[in-house]
């Protein structure tokens, strides 16, 4: 399959403030591409995306959308949840994470912020924080899960949400819930951050 030649528009380089941002994300990356003795062209094909794709996303001068953050984890043989920051506290229990040691996602001035708020012992269901900085998104192209649920709640700013082809603006206090098979994507377009209660079954990092 020839790779595509150009990045899609939610993956346009970001400026020198916003790479900052995300240097601790593309060098887990690179480092895993390097311990798996791949090129980065063998990492583009694999995950059907361009060479110049991973390539950005490794120097942090792109932020990946979410499919195309899932499809280079992949082809590096990694869930995505190894670029989860490790919490500053080991944390033994297997029942309740306090706010320190949640593990946390960063993707990035123009991207969100992923929190963990359950523990890794937990499967069912996972519960996340979500910070969705003004103008970030999951990506021009909707996404899903083979099965499950989502639902959660606005905690503060305003939330786009769309779900099989139906866009929803949600305000602080409005919550939602669909089944993980539907195709779906979000984002933030106000100059206020959103502030999401994320819960999904079954955990996905």
């Amino acid at each position: 399959m020839p790779l595509p030649t150009n990045i899609p528009a939610d993956e346009a380089p970001a400026d020198a403030a916003d790479a900052a941002g995300r240097d601790d994300l593309g060098t887990r990356l690179r480092r895993r591409r390097k311990v798996r003795g791949l090129s980065l062209k063998e990492v583009a094909r694999r995950a059907e995306v361009s060479i110049g794709l991973v390539s950005q996303v490794e120097r942090g001068l792109t932020m990946p959308s979410v499919r195309s953050l899932g499809a280079i984890c992949s082809a590096l043989e990694m869930p995505v949840g190894w670029l989860f920051d490790t919490a500053d506290t080991h944390n033994p229990d297997d029942l309740v994470v306090r706010r320190h040691q949640r593990r946390v996602l960063d993707l990035g001035a123009k991207g969100m912020i992923k929190e963990l708020m359950t523990p890794d012992s937990c499967t069912g269901i996972q519960m996340m924080r979500l910070v969705i900085r003004p103008g970030g998104s999951t990506g021009d192209t909707p996404y899903n899960h083979p099965s499950g649920a989502k639902c959660g709640t606005v905690l503060s700013g305003q939330l786009m949400l769309e779900v099989d082809g139906d866009t929803r603006r949600l305000a602080a206090g409005d919550s939602f819930a669909f089944e993980a098979t539907c195709m779906i994507r979000f984002w933030c377009e106000d100059s206020e951050a959103a502030e999401v209660l994320w819960v999904v079954t079954p955990a996905v990092y």
